[in-house]
């Protein structure tokens, strides 16, 4: 894996703690080690891990969620 580096990404479709966990899940699914924080009102995740921001934005559109470019 690459350095690790800070990704902020504003994600449509989540509502809840359980939206919050499958988030925070799948990313660490990738990346054990990785830090996810999620903000619901606004849709900010907030992701420091060594994974590309493509594999994050991948890993959250496969849990059924919507990335913003």
């Amino acid at each position: 894996m690459s350095t690790p580096q800070t990704h902020q990404i504003v994600v449509s479709g989540m509502s809840c703690a359980h939206c919050v966990k499958a988030v925070t899940q799948a990313v660490q699914a990738l990346d054990p080690e990785a830090r996810v924080q999620v903000d619901l009102p606004s849709g900010q995740v907030t992701v420091d891990t060594a994974l590309d921001r493509a594999q994050v934005r991948a890993a959250i559109t496969e849990e059924g969620y919507e990335p913003q470019p």
